[in-house]
């Protein structure tokens, strides 16, 4: 049964991800070039599984990273938008962001030791 569900999922992440590189995509993002609006949507595919594996991680660990990785979508959005636009704030909040990540992220990982925050 396990495997049959690895291979269904699998099945459906292949034709998902073949949906958008092959597929007319929406014009959600006129000002984008094609290029970019694909890596958009595969973002965005990333983001969502990462939100999955958040919310149905089996263990706090494996939130943890999902976490991070999320943290590092973010990032990747905001380059995204700050190229087509030209526009420097996108990529000031990329860097919050990521300086705000990296801070929540090793409190996290110590809290989930048994740590305290000043060892």
């Amino acid at each position: 049964m396990k495997r049959l569900r690895w291979f269904l999922g699998l099945l459906v992440f292949g034709f998902v991800i073949w949906a958008i590189l092959y597929l007319p995509l929406p014009s959600l993002l006129e000002w984008q070039s094609e290029f970019l609006k694909r890596a958009f949507f595969i973002m965005f595919l990333c983001a969502v599984m990462c939100l999955w594996r958040v919310v149905r991680g089996p263990s706090p660990a494996d939130r943890v990273v999902a976490l991070d990785v999320f943290g590092i979508l973010i990032l990747g959005f905001c380059a995204i938008l700050g190229i087509p636009t030209g526009r420097d704030w996108y990529i000031d909040i990329g860097i919050a962001w990521a300086l705000q990540s990296f801070i929540s992220i090793l409190a996290l990982g110590k809290y989930l030791e048994g740590k305290r925050f000043d060892e």
